[in-house]
């Protein structure tokens, strides 16, 4: 029985290894807004070392550049637009102060 128990807790842990991967190729149940924020930064970086770099052909860093923006505006798309939520009211929410 104990064996039994140590090898189901040892599947589960397994299972819950890391839920996504740099190219976030997952179904829509695995979406992590975290995750995604950290490929989108980890592309823009990529490009901006891409381009940055006189000595690598232009022919050979193009489509790298192209696939990685098309990924990029693909992540933003699934993110969507994200409201902060302040905890305080806004300066414009207040009453107007009038000086005479």
């Amino acid at each position: 029985m104990r064996h039994a128990l140590l090898l189901w807790a040892a599947l589960a842990f397994a299972l819950m290894g890391p839920r996504t991967a740099a190219a976030h190729d997952f179904p829509d149940t695995w979406f992590c807004y975290d995750c995604d924020f950290h490929t989108i930064a980890g592309l823009t970086n990529l490009i901006a070392r891409l381009e940055a770099d006189p000595d690598i052909d232009d022919g050979y860093k193009g489509p790298i550049v192209s696939r990685a923006r098309a990924k990029i505006l693909k992540l933003r798309a699934e993110l969507g637009l994200r409201h902060p939520v302040w905890p305080t009211p806004c300066c414009y929410s207040r009453k107007p102060i009038y000086i005479r």
